[in-house]
């Protein structure tokens, strides 16, 4: 049984977008169809991460904008948490890999200040690295009419990677913001990226999902159309 559930994470540079790997897929983010995930931002799993520091400091910024535009885009924003103090029967398997995980005290599980839910967000209750597993998420995608899942947080390439792979299978277009998730390094980010890219979503930098969320509808039905994506998103620099 692993004791200790998470490593010690070194500052690394956040990628930025002309370091982005080639997505395979040319789908648009389209505000009447996406949902922004803001995934697993406790105090727990930002704990590892120094205050002040890269990619800490880029994750929140980032996470807060996209927050912001997909309110000012009426997108809605829904939220994972881990509940904390589960035993090791709820655990399962979790336990041979991370140990007994966190606790159900605040300065564990609560969502960060800077991202606190508000009235009209959502939050799932997440028991497994997918987002998809026991939450309802399918479900409450299909009944909002939505099939779109921009999502932001930690850890790339734990419970993100395994809720764009599910997405896929279940026929929703996940989006990843590239500059807007943390991991335990560099290379684990790198390595998302990259399978995402070419294996189950597509991967942009903040800005340009930003700028989708606020394109007029004939922009982004023109996007649409023509297969691509706006302009400049994805490009190398």
């Amino acid at each position: 049984m692993a004791e200790s559930s998470l490593p010690e994470i070194h500052p690394y540079p956040m990628p930025t977008a002309g370091e982005l790997p080639r997505n395979t897929a040319s789908w648009t983010v389209d505000p009447a169809r996406a949902v922004l995930l803001i995934h697993d931002m406790q105090r727990y799993f930002l704990r590892p991460f120094p205050e002040g520091t890269s990619p800490r400091t880029e994750l929140v910024a980032h996470a807060e904008a996209l927050r912001t535009a997909a309110a000012a885009a009426d997108v809605p924003v829904w939220y994972t948490a881990q509940p904390g103090g589960m035993t090791p029967e709820q655990r399962g398997l979790l336990v041979d890999f991370w140990g007994a995980g966190m606790s159900a005290e605040p300065g564990h599980r609560q969502i960060i200040d800077e991202l606190a839910p508000g009235p009209g967000d959502v939050v799932f209750t997440k028991w497994r690295p997918s987002a998809y597993f026991r939450t309802g998420l399918l479900d409450m995608l299909q009944e909002a009419g939505r099939d779109q899942l921009v999502i932001c947080g930690v850890y790339a390439h734990v419970g993100i990677l395994q809720t764009a792979c599910e997405g896929f299978a279940h026929g929703i277009r996940t989006f990843l913001a590239a500059d807007a998730l943390a991991d335990f390094s560099a290379a684990d980010h790198r390595m998302t990226l990259e399978y995402a890219a070419t294996r189950c979503a597509v991967v942009l930098p903040t800005r340009d999902i930003r700028a989708a969320f606020s394109a007029p509808a004939d922009v982004r039905e023109t996007a649409a159309v023509a297969g691509g994506v706006p302009a400049g998103a994805g490009e190398r620099s």
